[in-house]
């Protein structure tokens, strides 16, 4: 088990492939805040893409990817001075899986959207930028792409169990983003996820991903990463913005919410699963980080 497999699998991600846009000429497409998080691959041409509250657009080309982690306007265009068109009448008048907008047909993008459970927020899109860029000339966009045609292949065709194929192929676009972004850009992460990418760091996380329940110490830490407990204790402080006791407490608590939400378990069971010696333990720890008691959580 590593960290990131371990938030994912919480979080519950599932993501769909949507309408593909060709356009060509002058053009300006500006889509309203997405309920998910969307992604979009460009298959032909180029592009801006600008993102409410980001200072610059993004240029775009032929094989790029990217992901938009928060809830927030964007416009997609080939002319700055263009006026945008709104999405939603382009989209609802595509023809054969199409939307088109401009003159020619210089310019295609596919793309959908990412759905994840309540938590996703907190643990991992908060640790992300608003935008995650995928160039087209790394080997993560080229499987992003083959996930893509066959998500387009499994649901034209309609194969059975096409609609899994395509969560699980989509699952696979998410965390070939989130690698690239984690080996090309990692000063723009925060949190857990930026530990990932600290090679001290992510021995401690690791660590305490595999064996939760383990009554782990700052020195046992430090000794699985070949480092001083002072040196181990500062890093993980500075790049997780936690000491190191303080994530593992976080990270019992939501394994302890994700069992209250998804099985029946007692509360003395599910203490004992995620590191805690009784209950009174555990509920403390888990009003002081969610402010509901346990039984209130899972009564919620």
């Amino acid at each position: 088990m590593d960290p990131l497999h371990d938030v994912l699998s919480l979080v519950g991600a599932t993501g769909q492939v949507s309408a593909s846009m060709a356009a060509g000429g002058s053009w300006a497409v500006e889509f309203e805040a997405p309920v998910g998080i969307k992604f979009n691959a460009v298959r032909r041409g180029r592009c801006w893409l600008r993102v409410d509250g980001c200072a610059e657009a993004l240029p775009l080309a032929a094989g790029d990817c990217y992901l938009l982690t928060r809830a927030r306007s964007y416009t997609l265009f080939s002319d700055p001075e263009a006026v945008p068109v709104p999405a939603g009448p382009v989209f609802l008048a595509a023809t054969g899986g199409v939307a088109r907008v401009g003159a020619g047909d210089d310019f295609a993008a596919i793309g959908g959207a990412f759905h994840f459970g309540d938590r996703a927020r907190t643990l991992l899109l908060d640790a992300l930028p608003p935008v995650v860029h995928v160039p087209g000339a790394t080997a993560e966009a080229a499987t992003l792409h083959w996930a893509i045609d066959q998500v387009d292949a499994e649901l034209r065709q309609q194969r059975p169990a096409a609609g899994l194929v395509a969560e699980h192929l989509a699952l696979i676009m998410l965390i070939q983003m989130l690698r690239h972004h984690l080996a090309a850009d990692a000063r723009t992460t925060t949190g857990w996820l930026a530990g990932l990418g600290d090679p001290v760091v992510a021995l401690a996380l690791r660590e305490m991903h595999q064996r939760p329940a383990h009554p782990w110490t700052v020195a046992e830490l430090a000794r699985a990463a070949s480092v001083s407990r002072s040196t181990l204790a500062a890093r993980f402080r500075t790049v997780v913005g936690r000491a190191p006791l303080e994530y593992l407490t976080g990270w019992r608590v939501e394994l302890a919410a994700d069992r209250l939400r998804r099985t029946d378990d007692t509360l003395a069971r599910i203490a004992q699963l995620v590191g805690y010696g009784s209950e009174s333990a555990l509920s403390v720890a888990f009003k002081r980080i969610t402010g509901h008691t346990p039984r209130a959580y899972r009564r919620r």
